[in-house]
């Protein structure tokens, strides 16, 4: 799978955004709506590469930017960037989605029957059942883990965008990637999905 292109930062964005983010804590609606703009699909993406349901994603999406607004007049930047304050919400909302929620039995998958048309069926099926289990498998990292994975391969953020997202030093990321990728090498062998 490519990874998505991350969300550039264009300069001009990244020297309006502390006012915007003074106004949205005053109660401006459009600084409000600025934000929600600017960081609604990264927010999104992270809960969608973490769970099958698109609607459960959109709606843990929504409620990181309602828990924003509870929170924003309190908000205070720190020297990371206001999209790490986002990720930080989203996660809290993650781990207590996950803890909510009673472990499943899953059932294989009777072998399709062999006709016309079935082998891009299988095919298809076979990419859906590699990217559950990678799904799965990222379930199983330490949170830090699948934020860097996250970060790096899929939103296809540099070392140190991902170090200033998750304010660590780019040699910590570099070190927290290459475990994190074995640790989910691990969890899909053991899954026997490699």
């Amino acid at each position: 799978m490519a990874p998505v292109p991350a969300h550039s930062v264009h300069p001009e964005e990244a020297a309006v955004e502390p006012e915007i983010i003074r106004r949205a804590q005053g109660g401006d609606p459009e600084a409000v709506g600025w934000l929600y703009d600017r960081y609604y699909l990264p927010v999104y993406r992270y809960f969608r590469i973490r769970l099958e349901d698109q609607d459960l994603a959109e709606d843990l999406t929504a409620e990181v930017f309602v828990r924003m607004l509870e929170h924003l007049p309190r908000y205070r930047a720190r020297g990371r960037p206001f999209l790490a304050w986002l990720y930080t919400i989203a996660r809290n909302l993650l781990m207590d989605y996950y803890r909510a929620q009673p472990r499943s039995v899953v059932t294989p998958l009777e072998d399709p029957e062999r006709a016309p048309g079935v082998e891009e069926d299988i095919e298809r099926m076979e990419a859906q059942a590699q990217w559950d289990c990678i799904r799965r498998a990222m379930q199983k990292l330490t949170p830090d883990q699948q934020d860097v994975l996250f970060h790096r391969f899929l939103e296809g953020r540099s070392v140190e965008e991902t170090a200033r997202l998750m304010g660590k030093r780019p040699n910590a990321i570099k070190a927290l990637q290459h475990r994190a990728l074995a640790a989910l090498r691990r969890r899909m062998e053991e899954m026997g999905c490699l």
